[in-house]
C-alpha cells in the first residue's frame, strides 16, 4: 500500500495570537508554530499500517512556520519519503493550499491519503474534502482507525458520528481519508532519533505555483473577544468564603 500523508504547521494556541496591521489576518511573523493535532495523528494511523501490514508512506508539507523539525520526527517516526513545497510568504488560503498539495501528491500514485480533519486556523475542516475534491478522489472523514480490508483494495476505517456513534465503513481505494485520532496516540520520538534522521534525510523539494483562487469566506475584521466580567476572588476565613459562595448561588438563582 502507498499511503501519503499531509502534514501542516498551525499557530501555537500556549503563545498570545496578534493581528496585524489589516485588522483582517493574523500577525503570523509574531507567531510560534507547531504540527496540526491531528495531521499527527494521520502520520501514526500511516506508520501503524505500515509496520502492521506493510505500506510505503510519503509526507508531503507546505514550507512554513517550525516544518523542518516536524518532517524530520516524521521520518525517526518511520516515513519513507519527504516532499516539501517551498512557499513565498504565508501560507495560501485552504482552497490554494489543497490545488498545490494534489498537484503535489498525483505523481506519487498514492492508494490512500491521509490528512488531519481539521485544524484550529481554518474554518469549519475544509483543507481535507477539498484535496479530495483536487484529487478527484472519493473522501471520508472524522475517522478513528484504519485497517486493511478483506477485499483487495480497500480499507475498513471507524467512522464517529455525533453523539459518539461510531460505525465501521469499507472504502474502496484509492480514497482520501479525514483523519481525527490514530487506533493510538501518537508515539514519542527520542531527540536522539531525530538528530539522526537529521543526518540521513534528504527532503524532496518540488515547486508547486499557488493557484489564484477566491477565498471561500471574506474576513472583515479580527479581533481579541473583550471580557464581558471579571472572576470576584473571595477572601477571609473559611465560614465567611462559604457564606459568600452560599449568597452567590442564591443571587443567580441556583438554590433557594
Amino acid at each position: 500500500m502507498n499511503i501519503v500523508v499531509v502534514i501542516r504547521q498551525v499557530p501555537d494556541l500556549i503563545e498570545p495570537l496578534e493581528v496585524d496591521s489589516s485588522g483582517r489576518s493574523l500577525d503570523l511573523g509574531s507567531a510560534s508554530f507547531i504540527v496540526n493535532e491531528s495531521d499527527d495523528h494521520a502520520l501514526e494511523q500511516a506508520i501503524l499500517l505500515k509496520e502492521g501490514h506493510g505500506a510505503k508512506v510519503t509526507v508531503v508539507a507546505l514550507d512554513f512556520g517550525d516544518v523542518d523539525n516536524t518532517l524530520y520526527a516524521a521520518a525517526a517516526k518511520g516515513a519513507d519519503q519527504i516532499v516539501k513545497l517551498p512557499l513565498d510568504g504565508d501560507p495560501p488560503p485552504p482552497a490554494a493550499a489543497a490545488a498545490m498539495l494534489a498537484e503535489a501528491i498525483k505523481p506519487l500514485g498514492g492508494d490512500l491519503v491521509l490528512v488531519g480533519v481539521q485544524a484550529h486556523d481554518e474554518l469549519d475542516g475544509v483543507l481535507a474534502p477539498l484535496l479530495a475534491s483536487e484529487l478527484g478522489l472519493p473522501y471520508v472523514g472524522v475517522i478513528r482507525g484504519v485497517k486493511p480490508g478483506a477485499d483487495a483494495g480497500t480499507v475498513v476505517v471507524c467512522k464517529e458520528f455525533p453523539g459518539a456513534v461510531m460505525a465501521r465503513l469499507s472504502v474502496r481505494l484509492p480514497a482520501v481519508l479525514g483523519i481525527l485520532g490514530a487506533e493510538q496516540a501518537p508515539r514519542y520520538v527520542p531527540v536522539s532519533r531525530i538528530r539522526a534522521a537529521m543526518k540521513s534525510t534528504q527532503f524532496e523539494e518540488r515547486s508547486v505555483a499557488a493557484p489564484a483562487v477566491a477565498p471561500l469566506v471574506s474576513i472583515r475584521r479580527l479581533y481579541p473577544p473583550a471580557p464581558s466580567a471579571r472572576a470576584e476572588m473571595l477572601a477571609g476565613s473559611e465560614s465567611e468564603v462559604a457564606a459568600r459562595i452560599a449568597a452567590i448561588l442564591r443571587e443567580k438563582g441556583l438554590v433557594k
